[in-house]
């Protein structure tokens, strides 16, 4: 079965590992973001047998985003996979936050992955159903501190997630969060920390590889909701 799968948010990390391992198993892969050169460039260069769609796209735009959606159905017909990985975060607390950082962490972790869930769903609904995944972090779990836009709008992403697998889950629409507790190797990372040793990051195509499993169960009666991912011992204190 070929799948067209929508990737939301993608750049060097996760993102590109994702694109990569579902272009690997054979899908038509979208990738949206809204640096134009890296999409482009990653969609010329997705290994076979997949094509890749490079739909540069505002997550916070309501209208871009069903802009794109309908990108990728006249590219590759409906979607049958998305994972909602875009991230904004406000590393403030209570009193230091503005409102306009709660609202674009809010904007992109929350109405965004609302907005790409229903054009994805709605086509997993008119055909033989689908998986979205969501991108979590232990934000979304439990409060770290000082990071009140962040945490409040990953737990709004986890519930939503919540709710849509419980209201189409009997129509074969698998939904999953992944609660990433660690930080995601990636060249911009290893810049701001250029102390700490490689135990401390999680390996972005090995999250692909689960990302790719939870996928490829869509048509098993019993979907795990929830994966937890770490990196060791105490790995929040390095996120």
């Amino acid at each position: 079965m070929t799948r067209t799968a929508v990737v939301a948010g993608v750049g060097p990390g996760l993102g590109e590992s994702l694109a990569r391992k579902f272009a690997a198993e054979g899908c038509r892969v979208a990738l949206f973001a809204r640096s134009t050169e890296f999409i482009e460039g990653l969609a010329a260069d997705l290994p076979d047998p997949g094509e890749g769609l490079a739909v540069t796209t505002d997550l916070t735009d309501v209208e871009a985003i069903r802009d794109g959606f309908e990108a990728v159905r006249e590219a590759f017909g409906p979607v049958d996979a998305l994972v909602n990985n875009a991230s904004a975060a406000s590393w403030t607390g209570l009193m230091d936050a503005s409102v306009e950082g709660f609202e674009e962490s809010w904007a992109v972790n929350g109405r965004g992955a609302f907005v790409c869930s229903q054009e994805a769903v709605d086509d997993m609904l008119g055909a033989d159903g689908g998986t979205v995944v969501f991108t979590g972090a232990t934000s979304a779990v439990r409060g770290r501190g000082g990071a009140i836009g962040f945490t409040a709008a990953k737990f709004a992403a986890r519930g939503m997630a919540m709710d849509i697998a419980q209201e189409f889950g009997g129509e074969g629409v698998h939904v999953a969060h992944v609660v990433i507790d660690g930080q995601i190797d990636s060249p911009g990372d290893r810049e701001r920390h250029p102390d700490r040793g490689d135990e401390t990051f999680i390996d972005p195509d090995e999250l692909a590889e689960t990302y790719w499993h939870l996928v490829e169960r869509d048509d098993v009666g019993t979907q795990p909701f929830e994966v937890h991912v770490t990196n060791g011992p105490n790995p929040s204190e390095f996120i």
